[in-house]
C-alpha cells in the first residue's frame, strides 16, 4: 500500500525539463521527435483524445484514493481494469486517426515506407 505519509514537493510543469535522469525521452518515440515530422489532426480529433485521457486521469486519482484508504484488493483490481480498458480505447482512436489521415497524407507526399516504419516501432512498443 502506499504510505500517504510521504509527501512529494510539487513542481509545476513548466518549470521542468526532466525531473529524472537516468534515461533520455528521445528514446520513449525514436522517430517521431527525431524526424521532425508533424502530425495534423482536427481539433474536434484533439478534444475527444484530451477529453478521454482526462476522464482517465481523474479515474487513476480515484484509484490512488482507494489504495491510501486501504479498500479491498478486488475493488482495485476491477478499477484498474477498467483504465487499462478505457486506455485501449483511446489508442485505438490514435490509432484509427493515424492510419486514416497520417498514413493517407504520407502516401500522398511520398514518403509512406518512413511513416510505416515509424508506425511499426510504435507498435512494437506498444504491443505485449
Amino acid at each position: 500500500m502506499i504510505d500517504s505519509n510521504k509527501t512529494r514537493k510539487k513542481v509545476p510543469a513548466d518549470s521542468v525539463d526532466h525531473i529524472h535522469t537516468h534515461h533520455s525521452h528521445q528514446d520513449d518515440f525514436p522517430l517521431s521527435d527525431r524526424a521532425g515530422h508533424h502530425h495534423v489532426h482536427s481539433e474536434e480529433s484533439l478534444r475527444r483524445i484530451v477529453n478521454r485521457l482526462s476522464r482517465i486521469e481523474g479515474h487513476i486519482r480515484g484509484i490512488k484514493s482507494m489504495v491510501q484508504e486501504s479498500r479491498s484488493c478486488p475493488d482495485v483490481l476491477v478499477q484498474i481494469a477498467a483504465v487499462r480498458g478505457a486506455l485501449d480505447r483511446v489508442a485505438r482512436m490514435i490509432l484509427d486517426e493515424h492510419l486514416t489521415d497520417c498514413i493517407g497524407r504520407a502516401a500522398k507526399e511520398g514518403n509512406i515506407e518512413a511513416e510505416i516504419e515509424e508506425l511499426k516501432a510504435a507498435l512494437d512498443r506498444f504491443l505485449p
